[in-house]
């Protein structure tokens, strides 16, 4: 009886993703005539080409690699080091590093490509920064992108924008990373700057400010897609969670 049901809604669930995607014809006869198996059918030859040939569906192929076996990434591209050592080698290997956690071994990395005459770019600069933040040097991180704005003030990017603030708060510099986390959150693309901006706020004592970052923060993922609403779960959640504490003050 349950099972039935079952296969009855994923047959409705079919039919009317086919005739919204204008395949009803043939398949919307297909999945009704051949219960289950036209369904089945439906979702082996139309439904999971399509997922495996898109974008979405190809990073949450590579999600589901990485979640299986994480290291299979880092050693293809160890292996392509061993082979030729060439920047752009050594720089996909420390990036990867840093998905992994490795902070150490990628900052090696980064040291050895901004060593190289060719290696003098901001984008390895903010690598390193990235990784000596991972090991938790974050004073370390700070100089380091202290000397990428010198070396470089044309150069732009949210998320080294953002881990400078950071940097600053972990360093105990609290003002001047509030300053920076204002400015970060006006034009970062998700709710972390904001928030992290917030939840500064509120340990600086500064309740009423953090509260107004916070819903404001909340009140521009109000009427976001799905999509964009749980890419931000985690900020969202956190948003949330220090106002109803503030509630309950």
């Amino acid at each position: 009886m349950q099972l039935g049901l079952v296969l009855l809604l994923i047959d409705i669930t079919c039919i009317v993703h086919a005739a919204k995607t204008g395949r009803f014809w043939p398949w919307g006869m297909v999945i009704f005539l051949i219960p289950g198996f036209g369904a089945l059918a439906y979702l082996l030859f139309e439904l999971v080409p399509e997922w495996f040939g898109s974008v979405q569906g190809q990073k949450a192929r590579q999600r589901v690699v990485n979640t299986l076996d994480p290291q299979k990434h880092y050693r293809l591209l160890t292996d392509q080091l061993e082979v030729a050592d060439t920047i752009a080698n050594r720089a996909a290997l420390a990036e990867e590093c840093l998905e992994l956690g490795k902070f150490g071994e990628a900052q090696r990395h980064y040291d050895h490509v901004l060593a190289l005459p060719m290696g003098d770019d901001a984008v390895y600069v903010l690598g390193k920064a990235r990784a000596q933040f991972g090991l938790g040097h974050a004073q370390e991180a700070v100089t380091t992108l202290d000397a990428l704005r010198s070396r470089w003030p044309d150069y732009q990017s949210p998320e080294g924008h953002l881990l400078y603030a950071r940097a600053l708060e972990e360093s105990g510099r609290m003002e001047e990373a509030l300053f920076e986390y204002q400015a970060v959150a006006d034009y970062y693309p998700g709710a972390e700057a904001r928030v992290r901006y917030g939840l500064l706020l509120e340990k600086a004592g500064r309740r009423f400010e953090a509260n107004a970052v916070l819903t404001e923060a909340l009140a521009r993922y109000k009427r976001a897609s799905r999509y964009v609403r749980r890419m931000q779960s985690e900020w969202i959640a956190r948003a949330e969670e220090a106002l109803r504490e503030h509630a309950d003050v």
